[in-house]
């Protein structure tokens, strides 16, 4: 049985290279908020610490969502001020406690399998498609950004092609160095180095070129501070202090409160079962964490990050395929990443704000690459149209729109495919002997329900006049009555007018229709 301490040394490492990722990526989603860069580490150091400590999820990692960063802005501006949303995310945790107590996490269960996959695979080309710009020193995209259109009437793809005519050579270079160094090193690293993960290799090795860059003195290749990590430094208790905000409990009875907070909760709660059920897919040990728990634990999280002016937490994609490719395998990972965010947020600001964005870009395209891998694609379009249309309606869904939105369409596809296929496969056929005559055998599915109008009449019109047929009923469980009387009308009317012999077997009795097979063989 494999245990946590089989794989402590590895889940530290993981657990590294998540936190160096992190970093940037809730500052940018804080930026983004609108509210205090503080806020955004409050987050993430709950997300790891606490939420890692009581979810029984083993490789997910929580933390401030860029999912959610719509929701928040509208929040603020709606409740008017920092005090009153930091209450209504400390609200929304304990509507997500509701929600783990009436066991509402079992909707995880109900999205299909094609869909999920299709997420993970747009988040991959999302990641890459994001990336890109500040792998080249574009940075006006705030970083963990991950829906399509972008501010200032910008989106994704004018993002890329704006990044085209800015890039800046010291970090496209470092960039590169460090995406091959990390390549190469996954790839070729000694035996005794296993543990390292390349990940930890390119953040080294890019903070490492600009320090060359330094010493070149060519000032075009020196890559400057608003193109490196840019952690706000706390040099005081007073100053530590001062950044918290407080919830105001005076604003309780606001509706505009109760109504931020139930959007969170809801929103926040089904971006986390969706990222769960994604990571499960992820994880090389294949365990399945409990969804109900997993609500308990962001419910707590929430009410204590909203408590001390954090913002609202979920659990992220991004970082938890980050953790896994890197070597996580138990919540060590997500834990230590909470507790680093913690160390590097009070005193190590000064240090990490050396490292190159461009060599976490260059770790998050790797990322995105293993979600999005080509052979993905490929398994897909050898599956059936049922199988592969909803994947793919996923994907483009996800990568034009958002999270949400793309998950809706696709489960709606995936829906309307499954009714196709249902309606397709109401019936196969068969030949059999009866008294030495050859019939033709309709076999009813399992479950023939008004859907399957339609195939039943086509499939009963078409047979030659003068067939010898059977109805077979006996491995089905329900036949609706729509189609009861659409075989009554044929067993009545329709095959005697065409000259076809019509035998009926394995009806049940309430169904109304007489069992004409048993009565022919016995006659013989």
């Amino acid at each position: 049985m494999i245990h946590w301490r089989d794989y402590f040394k590895s889940d530290l490492l993981a657990g590294l290279v998540v936190f160096l990722v992190a970093v940037p990526l809730c500052l940018g989603i804080a930026l983004a908020s609108g509210v205090p860069l503080f806020s955004g580490l409050i987050a993430g150091i709950i997300g790891g610490i606490l939420v890692g400590y009581l979810s029984q999820s083993q490789v997910s990692v929580s933390g401030p969502a860029a999912g959610l960063v719509a929701i928040v802005l509208a929040g603020v501006a709606s409740i008017g001020t920092l005090e009153g949303f930091f209450l209504a995310v400390f609200l929304a945790g304990f509507i997500q406690l509701i929600l783990s107590l009436v066991k509402a996490g079992g909707i995880a269960y109900y999205f299909p399998s094609n869909v999920i996959k299709g997420m993970l695979t747009a988040i991959g080309i999302i990641i890459i498609m994001k990336q890109l710009p500040h792998f080249i020193g574009y940075d006006k995209d705030y970083e963990g950004d991950l829906s399509f259109f972008e501010k200032e009437g910008h989106n994704t793809i004018s993002s890329m092609l704006d990044a085209l005519s800015h890039i800046h050579f010291g970090v496209a270079i470092a960039g590169m160095i460090s995406l091959l160094a990390m390549f190469f090193w996954d790839k070729l690293k000694p035996a005794n180095l296993k543990l390292i993960p390349g990940a930890l290799v390119s953040v080294v090795v890019g903070l490492l070129c600009n320090e060359l860059f330094k010493l070149t003195g060519i000032q075009e290749f020196i890559i400057k501070p608003e193109h490196l990590v840019q952690l706000p430094i706390i040099q005081s208790f007073t100053e530590l202090s001062g950044s918290i905000i407080f919830p105001d409990f005076g604003m309780i009875t606001s509706p505009k409160v109760w109504t931020v907070a139930f959007t969170l909760g809801l929103v926040a709660s089904i971006e986390t079962l969706l990222t769960l059920e994604a990571t499960d897919k992820l994880d090389p040990l294949r365990r399945v964490s409990p969804t109900n728990r997993e609500l308990f634990a962001q419910g707590i999280g929430n009410i204590f990050s909203g408590l001390i002016g954090g913002l609202p937490i979920t659990s992220v994609i991004v970082r938890s395929s980050a953790n896994i490719n890197s070597g996580g395998r138990f919540k060590t990972s997500t834990i230590f990443h909470g507790v680093l965010l913690l160390i590097g947020g009070l005193f190590l600001a000064r240090f990490l704000n050396y490292i190159p964005l461009t060599a976490l870009a260059a770790i998050l395209l790797i990322t995105g690459f293993k979600l999005a891998n080509p052979k993905i694609f490929i398994e897909f379009i050898k599956k059936s149209p049922f199988e592969y249309l909803p994947f793919f309606v996923t994907v483009v869904s996800i990568v034009f729109t958002d999270l949400l939105t793309g998950i809706a369409i696709g489960t709606g596809v995936s829906i309307c495919s499954l009714l196709m296929a249902n309606i397709k496969n109401v019936s196969f056929f068969s030949r059999e002997k009866v008294n030495n005559e050859t019939y033709l055998s309709i076999v009813l599915s399992e479950e023939v329900s008004f859907l399957n109008k339609a195939a039943i009449r086509l499939v009963l019109d078409r047979i030659k006049e003068g067939t010898k047929v059977i109805i077979d009923a006996s491995k089905s469980f329900y036949i609706d009555s729509d189609v009861r009387e659409i075989i009554q009308e044929f067993v009545e009317i329709k095959a005697k007018e065409r000259n076809i012999e019509v035998l009926l077997k394995g009806f049940k009795s309430s169904y109304g229709l007489e069992n004409t097979y048993d009565q022919t063989i016995n006659e013989y």
